[in-house]
């Protein structure tokens, strides 16, 4: 911003105060006089100020109310803020406790200013920059800010770091690294001065890592004084450990801390007795501080006002203007040094609503990120119970299957049981009958041959010789009786059966779960999908991630009124070219996926406009072998005398259309015929001669003549125009159904055809009126 006189005063109007009724550093100068005439347009405009705060937390209020938080009207009172998620905001990363005097590093971190100091390290000499451009080095590894008198670089780049932990109170100093690397603060712990980590002197050439960001800087003279404090930091972490209703712990404590005991005020630290009295005597200087109770101490740290900043290199001024190119606040004796005088200064205030405006906005966006992060893990958490009640329904479908095939086996087990029962007893009655009849057999042929020796015990010659002829018949009869398998047992003690499982075993080693799942719904891919006259070409595919096989797919398109979807196209293929549907019409189609399990859903719905008239030719297919086709099969002939009949290549069943036919040539009166006919037209007569056309073939024909043919299916009539002259009224009417352009001719003719005509002006109006 320019810098003329009604500016400087302006900007000295902000200047802030170090203190009521204390002179700011250095002698006052006649120009700043009349600063002090103004003093009470400032405190009106610190009065205002201290409202603003009220405004800020009715816009974290509204925050929170959008993302669902119930927040009382004091939920935001410095005592009382919801700041329990946040706490690891707070603690440094060093000590891993809560910030105290908090210095903000150029990376935009924060770090306690004690442990800043624990964790500096030394540069060799001859790697410092005043050592670096006292040689008259070309160009560093470095590049120095001398703005800010301080160096940022990677600490990959540089070689500096930081290493191990760092401790509070180090016991040993790092003895020299590679890279000539030196940790302080050293190992003997220097005199007592009771001087703050800030004013302690701090080594040359000084370097202090970010231990977050890892990026590395040079510090200048002023050492750790040179970075500001967060004091807002610090306002965030009283009312945090305010609104903590625990008891206050010694902030001394190396380990476990105790409870503490007192507080001494102008410390303003927290001790336990131990504590008290090994680092706050009661002697020397510290005999006057006032120790008092922690809950009165904390009361007194909760009503001490709040600290104000001051700026880094003038330490009794107050910011009071904001650089925009430095990002920083500046005092007012920064902007009469010349620091910032070719940088953009704005108004310390106005930029502090801005940024706030700036902050609460990018809030607003993050709350609708955090409101979808909370809906996201209420899902998650209803996921969770989803997933545990369909286990138990999968548990208990799968026990169930599993106990059906067992009630299965156990019945086909009863089953062969039956079967073996059965053999079993027919078995037992073979061999018992068996045994039965053997049993008579043998006592008849016992009792036979006992008959036989009685009978050779007879001393009778001739009674013997009129028997024993029929005995010995009989006794060869039994004989030859039990030689033809009567001792062969008729049934095998073994059973003739063997179970086969092992196709049983085998399913049920392979008995394991399937993908019960339908495949993705499919993707229409518009680039490739068109529409030409009245055809329309599709094309689909499967999502990318998809793990889920289809087996095939469903096109279905309405019928171009708005009606239902109809099939017409099922199969493995993922493009298909849809022919025959209506000219001028608006078609929607969808498609979807199939395998064994089901059907996906559909796809979006494609919006699909033909055309709005009809460009065709004439049909080599279908015409008679003596038409002769040129110029792109629009223009015919004959090689016949007779007449021939030729159609047009696309048919019509729905709209309003209009062609016309040009006659090239025209010779001993051919009488040709022009019309409209079904597919299955007699080809060798003329035209209109069977009940499957309609056509004019007379009324002023001549070479050079045009012939439109107007066919309104909508109305359902079929009208002629000679060289745009309509002959007479409507040629046909109740014209209904599928029809394709037609033309009869024979040797004596040849006529051009012209297609993607308008309907003639004056037949539109008409047909409007009607």
């Amino acid at each position: 911003m320019g810098r003329g006189p009604g500016t400087r005063a302006g900007l000295r109007g902000r200047r802030g105060r170090s203190g009521a009724g204390e002179p700011r550093r250095g002698s006052p100068t006649p120009e700043r006089a009349p600063l002090r005439e103004s003093a009470p347009r400032r405190r009106g405009r610190r009065h205002h100020r201290r409202r603003q705060p009220r405004y800020w937390a009715r816009q974290a209020r509204r925050l929170l109310r959008h993302l669902g938080t119930r927040c009382s009207s004091r939920c935001l009172a410095p005592s009382r803020l919801p700041m329990e998620e946040m706490e690891e905001e707070l603690k440094c990363p060093v000590c891993g406790s809560f910030y105290r005097e908090p210095i903000i590093l150029p990376c935009s971190h924060n770090l306690c200013q004690a442990c800043a100091r624990n964790i500096l390290v030394q540069t060799p000499e001859s790697e410092s920059p005043q050592s670096r451009r006292a040689s008259g080095s070309g160009v560093s590894d470095y590049d120095y800010l001398d703005l800010d008198k301080m160096s940022l670089y990677s600490e990959a780049d540089s070689g500096y770091g930081s290493y191990g932990g760092f401790a509070s109170a180090p016991t040993t100093p790092c003895q020299k690294s590679p890279n000539g690397v030196r940790v302080f603060p050293p190992a003997m712990p220097p005199p007592a001065t009771h001087l703050s980590p800030a004013l302690a002197p701090i080594p040359r050439n000084s370097c202090i890592t970010c231990p977050q960001c890892h990026r590395s800087l040079i510090l200048d003279d002023r050492g750790l004084r040179g970075f500001p404090k967060n004091r807002v930091l610090e306002g965030v972490i009283d009312r945090y450990q305010q609104s903590k209703a625990a008891a206050l712990k010694c902030q001394l404590c190396e380990k476990a801390p105790k409870e503490a005991t007192v507080m001494c005020e102008q410390c303003d630290v927290f001790y336990c007795d131990p504590c008290r009295l090994r680092c706050h005597p009661p002697r020397g200087p510290l005999a006057k501080h006032r120790l008092v109770p922690p809950a009165q101490g904390r009361v007194s740290r909760r009503l001490s006002p709040r600290k104000v900043s001051t700026c880094t290199d003038h330490e009794l001024e107050n910011h009071s203007m904001y650089c925009v190119q430095c990002k920083m606040p500046v005092c007012y004796q920064c902007l009469e040094e010349g620091k910032h005088s070719s940088h953009e200064v704005k108004a310390l205030g106005a930029m502090w609503k801005l940024h706030k405006s700036q902050l609460s906005q990018a809030l607003n966006g993050l709350s609708d990120r955090a409101k979808e992060a909370k809906e996201f893990l209420v899902q998650l958490r209803n996921m969770v119970q989803q997933i545990q009640e369909s286990s138990v329904e999968f548990e208990a479908c799968l026990v169930a299957q599993c106990d059906a095939l067992i009630d299965a086996l156990n019945r086909r087990k009863a089953q062969l049981l039956a079967r073996v029962n059965k053999e079993h007893e027919h078995k037992l009655k073979v061999v018992r009958d068996q045994i039965s009849h053997c049993t008579v057999k043998l006592r008849q042929t016992t009792g036979l041959m006992e008959y036989c020796l009685e009978v050779i015990k007879e001393n009778d010659p001739s009674g013997f010789l009129q028997i024993s002829d029929a005995l010995i018949r009989r006794v060869h009869l039994t004989e030859d009786q039990w030689g033809k398998g009567t001792l062969t047992p008729r049934m095998t003690t073994d059973f003739d059966l063997s179970l086969d499982n092992s196709p049983l075993l085998q399913s049920i080693h392979q008995l394991d779960f399937v993908q019960m799942k339908v495949p993705a719904t499919p993707i229409l891919q518009l680039e490739e999908c068109c529409t030409h006259n009245n055809s329309a070409t599709l094309s689909w595919k499967q999502p990318p991630l998809s793990t889920v096989p289809a087996e095939g797919y469903i096109l279905e398109l309405d019928d171009g009124s708005g009606g239902q979807f109809r099939e017409v196209y099922v199969g493995k293929e993922t493009m298909c070219t849809v022919d025959g549907l209506h000219f001028n019409s608006t078609y929607n189609a969808r498609i979807k996926a199939f395998n064994k399990t089901g059907v996906s859903q559909y796809s979006k719905t494609l919006v699909l406009q033909t055309s709005e008239v009809a460009w065709f030719a004439f049909d080599p297919g279908s015409a008679h072998s003596d038409i002769i086709f040129s110029n792109d099969n629009l223009t015919v002939t004959c090689s016949s005398y007779d007449d021939r009949v030729v159609l047009g290549k696309t048919g019509f069943s729905k709209g309003v259309h209009y062609w016309e036919l040009t006659v090239d040539r025209y010779d001993n009166h051919p009488d040709p015929a022009f019309g409209v006919a079904r597919i299955d037209v007699m080809k060798d007569v003329m035209l209109g001669k069977d009940d499957k056309a309609w056509a004019i073939t007379e009324g002023g024909i001549t070479k050079g003549a045009t012939i439109g043919v107007l066919l309104d299916l909508n109305r359902k009539t079929l009208t002629f125009f000679i060289n745009d002259e309509q002959q007479g009224p409507i040629a046909f009417e109740n014209v209904e159904g599928l029809f394709f352009p037609a033309v009869s001719l024979n040797r004596n003719v040849q006529v051009t055809l012209h297609t993607g005509l308008p309907v003639p002006d004056f037949y539109s109006s008409r047909a409007s009126i009607a």
